[in-house]
């Protein structure tokens, strides 16, 4: 039987009654752009995520591009950002008219080496803007001890981190400002496109909400040049139905991850690192192999979805073609080529798990 990667009809299944309600609550409301149901759920995210404010936007791009303009980031400033990430966190950097400078990733943890940034600090370097990738935590203490010294702001990708914690406290308000994307495959979902800013910071709350609405407060006066970037009600109706879940479908990803750990330890497979501080929530189940592509055939073969995150990094895609060749960053590249994610989500049941780690098994022992 087929076992795909994320079964996002099965997620919908097991709140189907309650998700039903919530959209014919705002259907019968007439209130379908913001309005009261979008500032419920920012109040509850912005809680959630240890954070003092939210502001619901359209999409995880747009939060990282908004949260860059309130950080005043513009032509000719330089933002640093990981070498191996998805594009948009350097889209959005590209969309201020500002420079991404890469930095390679720790190998084990394949999210930003803060022991790279200061290096690549510039006087044009404005923000750092670390990713919390596969759903686990960059190492945030470092990272913000740069940007203290050198005066930087930093801004946190945390598009595949919903609930994840560093040393204890949730990612939400670590850095001056977090982006929060909730595509449907996200931890935290929408059924469709939806997107959020966290910060303790009342004015880049501000300004991200002024941005966020044609750069207008009061109907028809415009302060600023904003953009229209806001949160479906309908989006957000559901969000909060999936909000009181989200721990628990967490836990369930968190059990999923013990069994491959265990299930995989002697299958000569490099498999995820967690640091003792790290409180990942497993967006994804990353392994790294030196034949990845014949072990991905393997699956498609048994009728196994797997994905790779990501086949081509940032700097390799002709999207960045004026920029460095990929042989500056080799351990990006190294990833690229090595990456392959498991099937991973909290209605991946038992006997499917352990058909995919046999499969992993057989092959690799």
């Amino acid at each position: 039987m087929h076992i795909p990667f994320l079964d996002l009809r099965a997620a919908y299944l097991e709140l189907e009654s309650e998700i039903g309600k919530a959209i014919s609550k705002i259907l019968d409301s007439g209130h379908y752009v913001l309005g009261p149901e979008v500032e419920q759920f920012e109040s509850e995210w912005a809680a959630y995520c240890e954070a003092k404010y939210s502001v619901g936007l359209a999409n995880g791009l747009d939060a990282l591009h908004l949260a860059l303009l309130a950080l005043e980031v513009g032509p000719e400033d330089e933002v640093i950002v990981p070498s191996n990430t998805y594009i948009a966190t350097w889209l959005a950097v590209s969309q201020c008219g500002a420079r991404p400078v890469p930095v390679e990733p720790d190998e084990r943890t394949c999210n930003i080496d803060a022991s790279r940034i200061e290096a690549a600090i510039t006087p044009r370097t404005k923000v750092i803007l670390p990713v919390h990738l596969y759903g686990q935590p960059a190492d945030m203490d470092p990272i913000l001890a740069i940007a203290r010294k050198h005066k930087l702001r930093v801004l946190e990708d945390a598009a595949q981190a919903h609930g994840a914690r560093y040393k204890g406290r949730r990612i939400g308000s670590h850095g001056d400002v977090v982006a929060w994307s909730f595509y449907p495959g996200k931890n935290l979902g929408a059924l469709g496109d939806g997107g959020a800013i966290t910060t303790n910071d009342i004015d880049i709350a501000d300004r991200i909400s002024v941005l966020r609405n044609y750069g207008s407060r009061i109907k028809y006066v415009n302060e600023i040049k904003g953009c229209n970037s806001r949160l479906d009600p309908l989006q957000a109706a559901i969000l909060r139905v999936k909000l009181v879940y989200l721990d628990e479908w967490n836990a369930r990803r968190s059990a999923l991850a013990q069994r491959y750990q265990q299930g995989l330890s002697s299958c000569g497979l490099a498999l995820p690192h967690v640091p003792e501080w790290a409180g990942p929530v497993w967006h994804l189940y990353v392994v790294q192999h030196m034949k990845r592509d014949a072990l991905q055939k393997a699956f498609t073969d048994a009728d196994v979805g797997t994905l790779i995150h990501y086949p081509i990094p940032p700097h390799r895609q002709q999207a960045y073609a004026h920029l460095n060749g990929c042989e500056d960053f080799p351990v990006a590249s190294r990833l690229a080529d090595k990456v392959l994610s498991l099937p991973m989500g909290p209605h991946l049941c038992f006997e499917d798990q352990e058909r995919v780690i046999a499969i992993l098994t057989a092959i690799c022992s």
